[in-house]
């Protein structure tokens, strides 16, 4: 569970202009970090509470050459939140957990990488905006299912500031959904993406272009 299209898309999709701190929630092997570091000057902090995927974080952390900007912790988000100052952050980015009624793996990292036994989105979404500055963002892909779950949580305290639908190939239905959340009120630009054209890896130009600076092939 390296490297997968969500977090790639997320990485490549979430707005870093005029970002000076980010946060990054359950950020595994570090891939979502590593990419807003390529694209940003901003410094950024990650939580992982998984062991192994905390080592791999740390070791890719430090031998990239955006290390200087990059501080992993293994810590979980809540205890993470009560040491934390509130409104530190200019953005937050998360690809969370979300088969929480999906057959678990006996495998624990992999069930806390897949499941939300350690994180729940209501937690995610108090946690972030606890964190968040009064102009701050928070960052998510999600299986299009959760996106009522989401307004209702939010309801009253952020706002759907950009939504894209993210379609596999054209004719199918979207299966998840790009989200940016802010504190306050402000209008929703919504907006779509194709991954494939039709044929399998034949990619669209839109997703080429998304991920041109982290693609070889593209």
């Amino acid at each position: 569970m390296k490297v997968g299209t969500d977090g790639v898309l997320l990485g490549a999709w979430a707005d870093v202009s005029g970002v000076e701190r980010i946060l990054d929630i359950g950020s595994g092997s570090g891939l979502i970090a590593l990419m807003l570091a390529q694209r940003s000057e901003a410094k950024i902090d990650a939580i992982e509470i998984d062991e192994n995927a905390f080592l791999q974080n740390e070791e890719n952390f430090a031998q990239s050459k955006w290390k200087e900007s990059l501080n992993v912790q293994h810590i979980s988000l809540a205890d993470f939140t009560k040491k934390e100052n509130y409104g530190r952050y200019d953005l937050i980015v998360c690809n969370p957990p979300f088969f929480q009624n999906a057959l678990k793996s006996p495998m624990e990292d992999r069930t806390l990488a897949r499941h939300s036994v350690a994180l729940t989105l209501k937690q995610l979404l108090d946690c972030s905006e606890k964190l968040l500055n009064n102009s701050g963002n928070l960052c998510l892909i999600l299986p299009l299912e959760k996106l009522d779950e989401v307004k209702h949580e939010i309801a009253g305290k952020m706002t759907n500031k950009k939504q894209m639908l993210v379609f596999p190939k054209p004719g199918k239905a979207a299966k998840r959904v790009l989200l940016q959340l802010q504190k306050g009120k402000c209008e929703t630009e919504f907006a779509e993406l194709t991954i494939e054209t039709g044929s399998r890896h034949e990619y669209s130009s839109q997703f080429k272009e998304l991920l041109k600076d982290f693609y070889l092939a593209f």
